[in-house]
């Protein structure tokens, strides 16, 4: 479902890419609840370069286990840029890895906004220098339509992250 947006062999290249530059991968997973860690985990070997993630579907768990700033949970709300690059944060240090994914949103049916639809979810990625991508996207279908989307456009958005740091690395 949805392989046009990322299929299994893009997770195989990433994860070869990953191993022979020695670099490890966390998630911070609301929405996706595990998926994104379901999908690394699927290759054999994928030990070499995911540690672990944690699933932080509560606001008191974003806060207490990866540091996510009260003040953001309140202003923004857990659906928020803000609360992403605190999630991307949180989980680069909890589990000492090089980069980490960080999904948030509205999967549905319920828990929809006026100013955040069912299929709004944030995505970030970011690395242990500081470097972040993090954006708000609308899917389209039910729950489990609207997860698969956004894990899928997680790993393309990282993909091409992580082969820009490779190629700033080769400029050095």
């Amino acid at each position: 479902m949805f392989n046009n947006i990322f299929d299994e062999n893009k997770m195989q290249e990433l994860q070869i890419l990953l191993r022979e530059n020695k670099k490890t991968v966390t998630c911070a997973e609301s929405c996706t609840g595990g998926l994104l860690a379901s999908m690394i985990t699927e290759l054999s070997g994928s030990s070499d370069i995911f540690n672990g993630s944690i699933v932080s579907y509560s606001n008191e768990i974003k806060n207490k286990k990866l540091n996510v700033k009260i003040k953001n949970l309140e202003e923004f709300g857990a659906v928020s840029t803000q609360v992403v690059e605190d999630m991307i944060d949180g989980s680069i240090q909890m589990f000492d890895a090089d980069f980490a994914l960080a999904t948030s949103g509205i999967a549905g049916p319920t828990g929809a906004t006026k100013n955040k639809p069912v299929g709004t979810v944030v995505i970030g990625v970011g690395a242990k220098n500081g470097d972040k991508i993090v954006d708000v996207y609308h899917f389209d279908g039910n729950r489990k339509e609207v997860q698969i989307q956004a894990a899928k456009t997680t790993f393309k958005i990282f993909l091409k992250f992580f082969q820009k740091t490779l190629d700033k690395q080769k400029i050095f």
